[in-house]
C-alpha cells in the first residue's frame, strides 16, 4: 500500500471546486480546505507506487490547480 498527501495551491475561489473534484477520485481517501501556505490537502492511497504517480499527474492536470507539493509516506520496517 502506498500512501501520501498532496498539498495544492489553486486559483482564488476554486478551492471548493478542487476539493469536490478530488473527492470523486477513487484513490483520494480525504480532501480538505486549509488556511495557510496551501489551499487544499488530500490524502492518497494506492496499491503501487506507479498508481500513486499516476494519481499525482492527474491531480496536477486539474484545471485551476496552480502548484502542488507531494509528500509520499514511508513506513519504517
Amino acid at each position: 500500500m502506498n500512501r501520501g498527501f498532496i498539498l495544492l495551491n489553486c486559483d482564488l475561489g476554486a478551492e471548493e471546486y478542487i476539493v469536490d473534484e478530488l473527492k470523486q477520485m477513487q484513490s483520494i481517501s480525504n480532501a480538505y480546505l486549509t488556511f495557510g501556505a496551501y489551499d487544499v490537502i488530500a490524502e492518497i492511497q494506492t496499491e503501487t507506487q506507479e498508481e500513486f504517480a499516476k494519481v499525482i499527474v492527474t491531480i496536477r492536470k486539474l484545471s485551476r490547480v496552480v502548484s502542488t507539493m507531494t509528500l509520499n509516506v514511508t513506513s519504517p520496517e
